[in-house]
């Protein structure tokens, strides 16, 4: 059976019971769609955000708006195809006004669906975007300033802190960092190939 295939399959059994999910407060205020996650279910190269905001949550995909056009833009620069990666967030509705998730969602949401979704997928490489994303997947507060370009593995898997689209487009300045980062990501895949 194709991998891809395969896990995709599982991945639809796991979004099943969410689909209207309420597990957390985010559920309850005033989200569209759950935006689970896009892109190859058998990906080495999986990256995860803040949380779907106002394009992502009416489209039920993620990193759809202004900072997905703008990942989009920095994936053609360096010859990476989108349908290659795997991309989802660390919470999976809305916060209201883009507000930052709370720890509590951002455990919630890991525990019900992020875990699962990475043991599924099992990337060999995760580039997280932004301070939240990190945040989440480690359980404790972080600087990415700070983490920006070091090394870290989670679970077996090497993980590579960036600064999030959204930031850049407010802090230009910070492009060529967010690009470098994930061409980095973007090696390190190549490089465990071989």
């Amino acid at each position: 059976m194709n991998p891809a295939y395969y896990k995709q399959q599982l991945l639809d059994e796991l979004y099943r019971p969410y689909v209207k999910c309420i597990e957390c407060p985010l559920g309850t205020l005033g989200r569209t769609h759950v935006v689970f996650g896009s892109g190859n279910p058998d990906a080495r190269l999986m990256f995860i955000g803040e949380g779907p905001g106002q394009d992502e949550d009416i489209q039920g995909k993620p990193f759809v708006g202004r900072s997905g056009k703008l990942l989009n833009t920095i994936f053609a620069t360096l010859g990476l195809e989108r349908s290659h990666v795997y991309i989802s967030n660390i919470v999976k509705c809305r916060p209201p006004q883009n507000r930052k998730p709370t720890s509590f969602e951002m455990k919630t949401c890991k525990d019900l669906l992020l875990t699962k979704q990475i043991n599924i997928i099992r990337p060999k490489v995760i580039c997280t975007l932004g301070s939240s994303a990190l945040e989440g997947l480690l359980e404790r507060p972080v600087k990415i300033g700070q983490l920006r370009g070091t090394k870290l593995v989670v679970n077996g898997i090497e993980v590579v802190p960036t600064y999030h689209p959204a930031y850049v487009l407010r802090n230009p300045a910070g492009l060529p960092e967010l690009t470098r980062d994930i061409k980095r990501a973007f090696e390190l895949i190549q490089n465990n190939s071989q």
